[in-house]
């Protein structure tokens, strides 16, 4: 899953750096994603894994790293099991 989520930060963050030479806890914003690129990278993963975030989950901490966005995506995927 984590090979997954980086392809889709990858193409949706807007990170000027290469996903790759993150590690699984770098703050994503503080390589440059922005509030208005974590709407688009909500919006691939939900595509990807056909989930939805709930508005309790739609906070930045939840799209703060690769592990926090995994860490969401495996819940929401298991409530959907």
């Amino acid at each position: 899953m984590m090979d997954q989520i980086r392809e889709i930060v990858a193409r949706h963050s807007g990170l000027a750096v290469d996903v790759s030479s993150l590690g699984d806890t770098a703050d994503l914003y503080e390589a440059g994603m922005t509030s208005f690129a974590s709407v688009d990278l909500m919006l691939g993963l939900e595509e990807a894994f056909n989930v939805e975030f709930p508005d309790a989950m739609l906070t930045r901490k939840t799209f703060a790293s690769l592990k926090a966005i995994a860490d969401a995506v495996s819940k929401l995927t298991a409530e959907a099991a």
